[in-house]
């Protein structure tokens, strides 16, 4: 799909800083800070959604190709049932709260009938030219209540300008505005760094900043994707893996474009940096198939439920949301095998989260609090609550006991992010054979932290410690799932 033709970029400053992120928590030594980063509204938002779909469709779905040369004749584009509410339905109920389509991709066909080039849907015969895929993409969106989101490809293979670096940025910076004008409220606005030799055979150089600024004027309540943000970063690999530890706040310095490359850009993207200014959360993207774009010879290697689970636990159960890529077949419609995966999905992750057994505790503290953020508000299933000590400090601990024994085998962590990222490692110890011992453990926490157990745990009495050098522990929730 997306695998970036990177531009080198020099990072040797950022070593020092790779080293103190990569094992540890948090570095020794720290201070508690007096400012942290935080999430906008609109980041807090994705952040509780968790889930979106990637939806590649294209020219390519038609020649079987991952990446298109921009050479394909617009006539190969015709698919016969074309059913976008299908896409968003199926999204909607296995519990994907949005969407983000490729309107464009590397080879520079349009999905839309944009006005600034012939290669695109209108020079189709599906609907005899006067169809228009994002169209049908956002309004199926918004019919359902769910967010829609747009990629739209830097690199254009068709595009003649390409390469010749001021026309071609004024160039794309007339479709992503036909992008943002046309369609309505977008809730994602999705870069990556391709970036290869154009028709000329010279290499472009983007004007990003002037396409956030672009983004912001015309879509205020959009979040911007790419390996550099500004909103949601990438997580450094396209296999649904986030990285251990995963902090949501960023050195703005550490990747400074998209499709910078080094292995600190990688640490960086994967880890994040406790000490950073932005707030910047991930998103790992992976696909369905082993291709991003359909391929009916992939149709027997679609992913499990079984495979779906693991990426869940890997991606949002480490603080990043995940952005699962199932694309449409040339009849315009989600294929059989990748629907049914899908929707076992979605009940496995909607049953595990239907009885938490957590809210029949008893809930205690060793440090003081507040009434409004006493213990008994780390098991209180709304968002916005939290638990946090009355002085500052650098641990805390909950107890929950029970009346009678309770039976889990998932330990879910949430942090208060709206207050920042603080927790740097935490540690699960329940009461077996009359002796407490550690059940799980781990570095970050932030908006989600999932623990999966090698075993049922069945116990009357839960500790959980939260440490943390940069601010204070403020759990949002805790909660211990049945996983079947």
């Amino acid at each position: 799909m997306l695998r970036r033709d990177f531009v080198r970029g020099s990072s040797a400053a950022l070593a020092a800083l790779a080293a103190a992120r990569r094992v540890g928590a948090t570095p020794r030594g720290f201070r508690p800070r007096s400012s942290l980063a935080r999430p906008s509204a609109p980041q807090l938002a994705w952040q509780r959604r968790e889930r979106a779909l990637f939806l590649h469709f294209g020219v390519n779905t038609f020649t079987g190709r991952e990446w298109g040369d921009g050479t394909e004749d617009a006539r190969l584009f015709a698919p016969q049932n074309l059913d976008a509410r299908q896409w968003v339905r199926a999204a909607k109920s296995a519990g994907f709260a949005s969407l983000v389509l490729t309107a464009k991709h590397h080879d520079g066909f349009c999905l839309w009938p944009s006005a600034f080039t012939t290669h695109s849907v209108k020079s189709s015969p599906w609907k005899g030219g006067a169809g228009d895929v994002v169209r049908e993409f956002t309004d199926a969106c918004r019919a359902e209540g769910v967010g829609a989101g747009l990629y739209l490809s830097p690199w254009d293979r068709h595009e003649p300008s390409y390469g010749d670096s001021a026309r071609y940025n004024d160039y794309y910076e007339r479709q992503l505005t036909e992008l943002l004008t046309h369609y309505g409220p977008l809730t994602e606005v999705w870069f990556d760094g391709a970036n290869g030799e154009g028709p000329n055979g010279k290499r472009q150089v983007y004007d990003w900043p002037r396409v956030h600024a672009t983004v912001r004027r015309l879509q205020p309540k959009a979040l911007m994707f790419s390996d550099a943000g500004p909103d949601i970063r990438w997580m450094g690999n396209e296999a649904g893996v986030a990285g251990d530890p995963n902090w949501c706040a960023m050195d703005p310095a550490a990747v400074p474009y998209p499709g910078a490359d080094g292995p600190q850009i990688i640490d960086a993207l994967q880890h994040g940096d406790p000490r950073g200014t932005v707030w910047r959360p991930g998103e790992a993207d992976v696909s369905i198939r082993p291709g991003w774009f359909w391929r009916e010879s992939e149709d027997e290697k679609v992913r499990t439920a079984d495979d779906l689970e693991a990426l869940y636990f890997s991606s949002v159960g480490r603080n990043a949301n995940l952005l699962l890529n199932v694309p449409p077949t040339t009849n315009g419609t989600l294929g059989d095998r990748d629907v049914r995966a899908l929707a076992e999905f979605g009940e496995r992750i909607a049953r595990m989260y239907a009885s938490d057994v957590a809210l029949g505790a008893t809930v205690s503290s060793n440090a003081p609090s507040a009434r409004a953020h006493r213990a008994a508000m780390a098991i209180d299933p709304d968002p916005d609550t939290f638990f946090t000590p009355l002085h500052d400090a650098g641990e805390a601990t909950i107890e929950l006991r029970f009346d009678a024994p309770v039976t889990f085998d998932v330990v879910s962590l949430q942090e208060a992010i709206g207050e920042g990222q603080c927790i740097g490692s935490h540690e699960v110890q329940a009461r077996l054979a009359g002796a407490m011992q550690v059940v799980a453990s781990g570095t970050t926490v932030g908006h989600r932290r999932l623990h999966r157990l090698a075993a049922s745990v069945t116990t009357d009495r839960l500790v959980v410690t939260a440490r943390s050098t940069i601010g204070p522990v403020r759990i949002s929730r805790l909660s211990l799932y049945r996983h079947d």
